[in-house]
């Protein structure tokens, strides 16, 4: 009882010191790097009924790779992406967020520990489009391009020599697109960026499930408390987000 009453209060006061600690900056994904770059849409033969993901084309985008917990150069963690798309096709701007997961059915639905940032990322839960089907996305490192690597230093090179790229994936494992990364942004820069992929999000296109519903919530107090400028309310988009819609 004793040893367990002391790793409850470990466990507790590690994070406090964590909460602390994310006072000026992120509590989840703390490390990152992020870059500028662009997206390219293949298009698709069978429509879902989204204009992004239908439509061929090639978008802005900012792009952050993150380490979940923060562990030190090349150790596991659960590695994010963060794609951010600019332009008139969403009409504004447009988070997507993937974290280090599985490939199966079920455990795509599960993050885990990865070193490598080429590795398979996904969105968990599936993403409903405006013709009510559902679309799970994923990104991976581009066979074609220079691996990636397991340390944010390692990326940066690569993008340095114009060959970063990600492909994004459907589902099945079908590349829908490309993600190509770009000049690596200052500091200050990725610091201010606040991503929300559910605020931020066409109707046409948006998380679904509970646990989406439930980081809504998380997410603006999070960037509130590290003083960064969340996105602008959107009830609709939340009530659409929990209630599957």
């Amino acid at each position: 009882m004793r040893v367990g009453r002391a790793l409850l209060i470990a466990g507790v006061v590690a994070t406090g010191v964590r909460v602390v600690r994310s006072r000026h900056r992120r509590f989840l994904h703390p490390d990152g790097r992020s870059f500028t770059g662009d997206l390219e849409i293949y298009g698709r033969t069978a429509p879902v009924g989204a204009a992004l993901l239908d439509r061929p084309g090639r978008h802005p985008v900012t792009v952050r790779i993150s380490k979940g917990v923060g562990t030190p150069a090349g150790w596991p963690d659960v590695l994010g992406v963060a794609v951010r798309i600019h332009g008139p096709v969403v009409g504004r701007r447009f988070d997507l967020l993937f974290s280090s997961a599985g490939q199966g059915r079920w455990s795509r639905h599960v993050p885990v520990l990865r070193r490598d940032f080429g590795g398979t990322c996904g969105t968990i839960t599936a993403y409903r489009t405006g013709s009510g089907q559902k679309v799970h996305l994923s990104v991976s490192g581009d066979p074609t391009s220079t691996p990636l690597g397991r340390t944010f230093d390692s990326v940066i090179a690569v993008a340095e020599s114009d060959n970063a790229r990600l492909l994004l994936r459907d589902g099945t494992g079908d590349p829908l697109g490309r993600v190509r990364f770009g000049q690596l942004t200052p500091m200050t820069t990725d610091a201010a960026l606040a991503f929300d992929p559910i605020r931020n999000a066409p109707r046409e296109l948006h998380p679904s499930g509970t646990v989406h519903g439930a980081r809504a919530f998380a997410y603006r107090l999070g960037q509130r408390w590290r003083g960064a400028r969340p996105a602008n309310p959107d009830p609709g988009a939340v009530t659409r987000t929990a209630t599957h819609s």
